[in-house]
């Protein structure tokens, strides 16, 4: 079968799900990804006469993709930060507005009068790890750690840090249950907290796509009780006694209840909502 003739079976097969142009990129990606062709080496190899394996790779990928499935789940990896990260169902798959929040924080930390040697940095709700891992890319001398729920996706982390040879403390703990030590002990004090975490209210359920609820984990997307902003209340509250002096706090949040998230951080020194580069309520940045 020639290349060309998988071009016409992406396009005739998910002519019903995708736009004419998200079709292009996925041939594109799964060419790249199956045949190590970049865009311009595919244009001079349309022609190409596949292998019977090769042939069946992209049939399989264009049947995941009728279901739905995200193309990086079909792959198992994805692209964030200019780095492989691996992925699957136990994770989210790693949005731009991330890479916002963790552009954000690189520069406060430099900024800052914090000293990067020793310094202690908590991800909360970790997933696929993609988080501590860059920032530890960033800082090396660092000490990161990172804490999730989910076993599984504490499986995708570390396989993520291993690849990207970079040393995380991975927590497996259930932080909204999870009761930091009383007396404020070196262990337990951080310079700097960030997280992504379950910020959709069960109420905005209907609104989020079948293709993101359908294959991503429900327990990363939404809040588990009624309350949207429940991460954020104990993330406050720990912070009091848990954030160093000059410590930062680094969130991402959920647009509709910007403000609302702000007014949890009244009583530390400086506390501010970002914008994304779409205009979006999307980051907190809150120092002591």
């Amino acid at each position: 079968m020639k290349l060309s003739e998988i071009k016409i079976d992406f396009q005739n097969e998910l002519f019903d799900l995708y736009s004419t142009s998200e079709i292009e990129e996925l041939f594109s990606i799964f060419c790249e990804h199956f045949l190590e062709l970049n865009k311009v080496e595919l244009r001079q190899n349309l022609d190409k006469d596949l292998s019977e394996d090769d042939s069946n790779k992209f049939s399989e990928a264009i049947s995941e993709l009728k279901t739905g499935k995200p193309f990086q789940q079909i792959l198992g990896e994805t692209e964030f930060y200019g780095m492989k990260f691996f992925v699957n169902e136990y994770v989210l798959i790693p949005r731009p507005e991330t890479e916002e929040l963790l552009e954000l924080a690189i520069q406060h930390i430099n900024d800052s009068k914090l000293k990067v040697e020793g310094l202690k940095i908590l991800d909360i709700g970790t997933g696929s790890g993609i988080i501590p891992i860059v920032l530890k890319k960033h800082f090396p001398e660092a000490e990161v750690s990172a804490i999730d729920i989910s076993a599984n996706a504490l499986e995708i982390a570390k396989r993520n840090a291993n690849f990207h040879k970079t040393e995380i403390n991975f927590i497996q703990k259930d932080y909204l249950n999870e009761v930091f030590s009383s007396a404020q002990t070196d262990n337990d004090v951080y310079d700097i907290i960030i997280s992504n975490p379950p910020y959709i209210g069960i109420d905005e359920n209907p609104e989020i796509e079948d293709s993101v609820k359908g294959f991503e984990p429900n327990l990363a997307l939404f809040s588990p009780t009624s309350d949207a902003l429940i991460f954020y209340r104990k993330i406050a509250i720990d912070a009091e006694k848990h954030l160093s002096e000059n410590g930062i706090i680094f969130l991402e949040i959920n647009q509709k209840l910007g403000k609302e998230t702000l007014k949890l951080f009244h009583n530390f020194s400086k506390s501010s909502l970002l914008k994304d580069i779409s205009g979006n309520d999307r980051m907190i940045f809150i120092k002591k």
